[in-house]
C-alpha cells in the first residue's frame, strides 16, 4: 500500500490520479488553508480532520517520519531573500517553499513530486530556480526537473508545468514520453449546458474582440484548450463555445425592417409587450400568413449564442473524471480547477516513477 501525503493538497489532484489508477493508497494527511478546497476534498476523499490541516506550518514532520512513501505538492512562486547568500535551504527560510522543504527533511519520505509554473525556472532573474535546487541536494536527493504539457499526455488543455521529482535512494528516473492526443476539447464538452453559462451581449464582445482573440486571452472552439486559470471563467478569459442555432431555410427569417417592427413597442392594438422565443406560442390563426406579413404571431431567434465552460467541463480538462463530486459554488469550482495539476500528467509520471496497480518501486 501507498502511503501519501500531500501539503498544498488543492482539491486532490495526485489523490484522484492514483484512484483512476486503481493503486491501493492511504492518504497520511493533507493540508490547504481554503475552507472552500476543504470542502471538496472532504466529500470526495477519505479523510477526517485528525489528518488535515489549514496552515502547513503547523505541521510537524517529525511525527510523520517513516510513515511517508510519497509527498506531493506544490506552492506559490516566491522571491527569496539572499542575505545568508549560501542560496539553499537556509535562504529559503519565511516562505512557502521552505515549509515543502522542511517537510520532506522531517519526514523523509521516499520520494517527492514538486510542481509549480514553468516561470519559476527565470522567476527572480533565476535566484528562486537556485534556491529551490540547491535545497534539494543539501537535504540529499537526488531530483529531476522537466517542463511537461498537459496536451502531450491525454488532455486537450495547453498546460506547460514545472515538475520536480525526487528520490531518497538514487535511481535511474526518466520522464514520460509524450503522447499523441487522440482528443479534442469539444470531445469533453456536454452537449447541453445550463442557459447561466450563456454570455451576455458585453462579454460577447470580449471574447470575440480581435484583440483578445490573437493575445490568446479568449478562444472560440478550440481543439485544444488555452490553460486554465482561477479566475478565467467569471472574468471572459480562456476557452469558449459558440453554438448555432441549427440550419433554416433563409426565407422563414424576417428582414431588417419587418424585425425592428416587430420588436419594437407593440403591433397595432395585438401585443403590447412583442416577445420572441415564446415557451408557449401564441394561438394560431386561421389569416396566418397574413398576421405573418403583418408581424403579427410567435418569432424564434436561431442565430447561435456563445458560452463558457461549465464547471464539470473544465474538471474534466484537468483530468477528473465525472464521479469527483462538486459541492461547492461555481466560482469556488472554476478556482479549483483552474488551480490544480493536471491528472493525467501525474499518472504518467506515477508509472515512469514504478507506482502502478501492481507495483511499488521507490
Amino acid at each position: 500500500m501507498l502511503r501519501l501525503a500531500t501539503a498544498f493538497s488543492g482539491i486532490g489532484a495526485i489523490e484522484h490520479a492514483l484512484k483512476r489508477m486503481r493503486v491501493n493508497h492511504k492518504l497520511v494527511f493533507a493540508c490547504d488553508n481554503d475552507p472552500h478546497v476543504k470542502q471538496s476534498f472532504f466529500a470526495n476523499y477519505d479523510i477526517d480532520d485528525s489528518r488535515w490541516f489549514d496552515f502547513v506550518q503547523n505541521i510537524d514532520g517529525k511525527k510523520f517520519k517513516g510513515k511517508v512513501d510519497l509527498l506531493v505538492g506544490g506552492t506559490p512562486c516566491q522571491s527569496f531573500s539572499m542575505v545568508g547568500k549560501r542560496r539553499g535551504f537556509k535562504d529559503a527560510r519565511g516562505t512557502l517553499f521552505y515549509e515543502f522543504a522542511r517537510l520532506v527533511d522531517e519526514i523523509k519520505p521516499k520520494a517527492f513530486i514538486f510542481e509549480n509554473v514553468k516561470g519559476l525556472l527565470s522567476h527572480d532573474s533565476g535566484k528562486t530556480w537556485e534556491v529551490i535546487q540547491n535545497t534539494f541536494k543539501e537535504l540529499g536527493y537526488a531530483f529531476y526537473p522537466q517542463v511537461l504539457n498537459a496536451k502531450d499526455y491525454g488532455i486537450p488543455q495547453n498546460r506547460e508545468r514545472l515538475f520536480v521529482v525526487g528520490f531518497k535512494k538514487k535511481k535511474d528516473f526518466k520522464f514520460p514520453n509524450p503522447v499523441e492526443l487522440k482528443i479534442t476539447m469539444h470531445d469533453l464538452l456536454d452537449d447541453t449546458a445550463d442557459s447561466k453559462y450563456y454570455l451576455p451581449e458585453k462579454g460577447i464582445k470580449f471574447v470575440t474582440s480581435q484583440k483578445n482573440l490573437d493575445k490568446k486571452y479568449t478562444q472560440i472552439n478550440g481543439q485544444v484548450a488555452l490553460c486554465q486559470k482561477a479566475n478565467q471563467q467569471f472574468n471572459w478569459h480562456g476557452d469558449f463555445v459558440f453554438e448555432p442555432a441549427g440550419t433554416v431555410d433563409e426565407k422563414y427569417f424576417l428582414s431588417d425592417k419587418v424585425a425592428k417592427y416587430v420588436l419594437a413597442t407593440g403591433t397595432k392594438n395585438f401585443y403590447s409587450k412583442p416577445e420572441t422565443d415564446l415557451t408557449i406560442a401564441r394561438p394560431l390563426l386561421a389569416t396566418m400568413a397574413k398576421m405573418h406579413r403583418a408581424g403579427v404571431d410567435n418569432y424564434i431567434t436561431r442565430s447561435g449564442r456563445i458560452r463558457k465552460l461549465s464547471p464539470r467541463e473544465c474538471l474534466r480538462l484537468m483530468g477528473f473524471d465525472d464521479s469527483f463530486k462538486i459541492v461547492v459554488s461555481d466560482t469556488q469550482m472554476y478556482k479549483q480547477a483552474g488551480n490544480s495539476i493536471v491528472v493525467n500528467v501525474l499518472m504518467a509520471v506515477l508509472r515512469n516513477m514504478g507506482i502502478d496497480t501492481n507495483k511499488l518501486n521507490l
